[in-house]
């Protein structure tokens, strides 16, 4: 076989794999990211093949919604008019639901088969073995005797695996010696184990995957190392060594276990056929798609739906989040007072920056994850040495703390002083303190043309074109204890860091005299930056002066946070105090996140404004009519609804194949390398959102939804991004997004159909001529 031939087929295989981040940035990934070129029914053949999980929920899922009346016969014959080969009938589909679908079986691999032959847990000692390794290559800080770095992953592993005896006590004889005798360049070893393995070009690509599959979320962290050297126009060669490792455990089990030569053969020749959907799962695909044009049909009601009473004028306005959560307080806002008006926009505010916090060496990307930095900032105050001092001081002693060396000696000298802060702790006493960094500034300031240039892109987007005299700028971020996830609570469109930093970035800008100058703002108003903490549901704002406004304005929030935090607590379990509960180191649950999301809405406010989405809606403020050009529609459309769909599907992903893409259990999780979490002491990493994330101990508290996009926009203008941006619309063609259009009255009106066509579909009352 040709080099080239194996080499594309690994290159497959790694871009198969999502990435993950880091768990001090973590952001959503969409689990499927690598078969967004493919149907639901197509990936969830793929799956089943390579890792043995379902794409889809169980089949009596489906079959209680239906039995309820939840989806109608109406969805389901939607549904399948709406699948490809549309041979199926209303009746056909229902004598299959009631038939239980068959369980994913994943086609073995030669370690699968080694240890059905011998007894002996061969997966478990390679997940152990490797992760052992793994947890020291990828380190990012935790370990204080960190493995050394510079070297290739491959040549890294070779020069520990040379002297583990770990193997061969289980009783892979010679591993050592097998690994010392493996050539040193990766590649090379990567087509000699092919070769070995007797593989045919055909098998390799789902071969491959299968076994990166294997090693869960190592091979998505080493992913990540990909994704990151590509943004910055480079390669990494990571995943592939990662790759080559694990082949060869399956070329030394081969050697070590002639006799399943022919189980081997036979799952060979199912790797070299193009996996294709069985008819459960083009079944279950189909039902999929009917539960959600059920959920579709309740959005579009709300839409729909008068909202009684006369708007005042707008005296304040407040800029949140597109994030769900916001959803829910930007109404409580509202409503606790109707003179505020508010707007939706990404939480980094537009500013891509790279920030160094107060006495901190680490930059943080606090931006979208699709992007690179444009901008550096810091906080650093005003020349206090001594604040700094002191700061750097306390990181030096948490190291003592830890250190190797040192840290039975601490526990034995300061132990009993720690008696106190540990009652403390436990009863939930000390508080949460918001961050309150010196406020933050672009360094080096940006020539004036660049600022002004960024402010006007910056409020073109967010369609700020009439202002009140105080404008609020809330970013949001979660205040909780004891969580490696917590940077999953912050803000995703911060790469995984709360927002307070680009909301007073922005907030520096735009009252800035000289920008202002060159801007349609009036003199009055004051911008103001805040943030909202989504597991109290309090906001603070940077800004110490008395004014009216803003003595209106904290009264508003303060009302807003009693509303907001009252429905909430409907949907959590023992929710009682939740402010304490954010400071109660054994809560699994402290707040949902953003469980329940499953639509995207960009429209005027006034389209959602009074009407009650349950925090289940991200809502970005949009008028097509200021957008000459429909410059900022393609930005929404290849930007944060991009990223809301990696958020929905990583939910969704993390609810239906928990085994593959959940999180695990957080009762059992250890930190590992700073990167991620284990379920005991060892083994495979583990991605995605922990099971108590997404269900309440009694059912699923997230409905596993694709996402609804629906945009107030031309369709012709839509269809003009989908041309130009392939990737975004292969998501949509193969409908892991929904897309609808509102009309002229802010409702579901047209649906895209795929291919660059839209069907009108009346899903509410429309006074609207096909």
């Amino acid at each position: 076989m040709m080099m080239g031939n194996v080499q594309a087929a690994a290159d497959a295989a790694v871009w198969a794999i999502p990435p993950l981040w880091p768990l001090a940035s973590s952001v959503a990934v969409n689990p499927w990211l690598g078969q967004s070129g493919h149907s639901l029914a197509q990936t969830a053949a793929l799956m089943a093949r390579v890792a043995g999980v379902r794409a889809t929920m169980p089949r009596d899922w489906y079959r209680s919604r239906i039995m309820s009346g939840v989806v109608t016969d109406d969805d389901l014959r939607g549904a399948l008019a709406a699948s490809p080969g549309r041979a199926r009938t209303l009746t056909d589909l229902m004598v299959a639901l009631r038939r239980p679908a068959l369980t994913p079986a994943r086609v073995p691999t030669v370690t699968d088969l080694a240890a059905q032959v011998s007894g002996i847990d061969w997966p478990g000692i390679i997940a152990e073995r490797f992760g052992a390794w793994a947890g020291a290559y990828l380190d990012e800080g935790q370990a204080l005797w960190a493995a050394p770095h510079g070297s290739s992953a491959w040549t890294a592993w070779r020069a520990v695996a040379t002297h583990d005896l770990a193997p061969e006590i289980a009783g892979l004889w010679g591993f050592a010696a097998f690994v010392a005798d493996a050539p040193t360049s990766a590649s090379d070893a990567l087509a000699g184990a092919t070769a070995r393995l007797g593989l045919p070009a055909a098998a390799l690509p789902t071969y491959f995957h299968a076994l990166l599959v294997t090693l869960g979320g190592w091979a998505q962290v080493a992913r990540h190392r990909l994704w990151q050297a590509e943004l910055a126009g480079k390669t990494d060669a990571t995943t592939t060594d990662f790759l080559t490792i694990r082949l060869m455990w399956e070329q030394a089990l081969f050697d070590r276990y002639r006799e399943i030569a022919d189980a081997w053969a036979a799952a060979v020749a199912t790797h070299a056929r193009p996996p294709a959907p069985t008819d459960d799962q083009i079944v279950d695909a189909i039902l999929q798609d009917a539960c959600e044009r059920a959920a579709q049909r309740d959005l579009a009601r709300t839409l729909a739906a008068d909202v009684p009473g006369e708007v005042p004028p707008c005296e304040i306005q407040a800029a949140f989040c597109i994030d769900v959560r916001s959803e829910v307080f930007r109404r409580a806002l509202e409503t606790a007072d109707p003179g505020i008006r508010t707007l939706g926009f990404a939480g980094f505010f537009g500013l891509t920056a790279s920030h160094r916090r107060f006495a901190s060496d680490v930059a943080e990307h606090r931006l979208p994850v699709l992007l690179n930095p444009g901008f550096t900032s810091r906080s650093e105050g005003d020349g206090d040495t001594a604040s700094r001092t002191a700061a750097r001081a306390t990181r030096a002693w948490g190291r003592f703390k830890l250190a190797a060396v040192s840290s039975f000696a601490f526990v034995e000298a300061a132990g009993p002083a720690y008696v106190g802060k540990l009652v403390r702790d436990a009863l939930g006493w000390h508080g949460n303190a918001p961050p309150n960094d010196p406020p933050p500034r672009l360094e080096p300031q940006p020539d004036l043309a660049t600022r002004v240039a960024t402010a006007r892109s910056i409020l073109g987007a967010m369609s700020l074109t009439e202002f009140a005299p105080l404008v609020l700028l809330v970013g949001h971020g979660a205040n909780v204890v004891n969580n490696p996830h917590a940077s999953g609570l912050h803000c995703g469109a911060c790469g995984g860091y709360s927002g307070e930093v680009n909301a007073r970035l922005l907030a520096g800008l735009l009252n800035d005299p000289e920008v202002r100058a060159e801007l349609p703002i009036p003199s009055e108003t004051v911008f103001v930056a805040g943030l909202h903490d989504t597991t109290t549901d309090t906001v603070t704002l940077y800004e110490d002066k008395a004014s009216p406004a803003l003595d209106r304005a904290r009264a508003a929030l303060a009302a807003a946070g009693v509303l907001a935090r009252a429905e909430r607590a409907l949907r959590l379990p023992r929710a009682g105090n939740i402010a304490r509960r954010a400071r109660d180191w054994a809560e699994t649950r402290p707040e949902w996140g953003l469980a329940g999301c499953n639509a995207f809405i960009a429209a005027p406010r006034s389209r959602t404004r009074g009407r009650a989405l349950h925090g289940r809606a991200f809502l970005h403020d949009y008028d097509w009519r200021g957008d000459a050009g429909f410059g900022v529609l393609e930005l929404i459309l290849t930007a944060p609804v991009v990223v809301a769909s990696w958020i929905s599907l990583q939910y969704y992903g993390s609810a239906v194949a928990p085994a593959l893409f959940g999180g695990g259990n957080k009762l059992l999780h250890n930190v590992i390398g700073g990167i991620g979490v284990v379920e005991g002491n060892g083994g495979t990493l583990r991605p995605g959102l922990p099971w108590q994330s997404v269900h309440d101990g009694h059912s699923l508290a997230h409905e596993p939804l694709r996402l609804t996009v629906c945009i107030e926009a031309p369709r012709e203008a839509m269809t003009g991004v989908l041309e130009r941006h392939p990737q975004v619309r292969a998501l949509f063609d193969n409908r892991w997004l929904h897309l609808f259009a509102l009309d002229d009255a802010g409702r579901m009106a047209w649906r895209y159909a795929g291919d660059l066509r839209w069907e009108f579909e009346a899903l509410a009352p429309l006074e609207i001529a096909a």
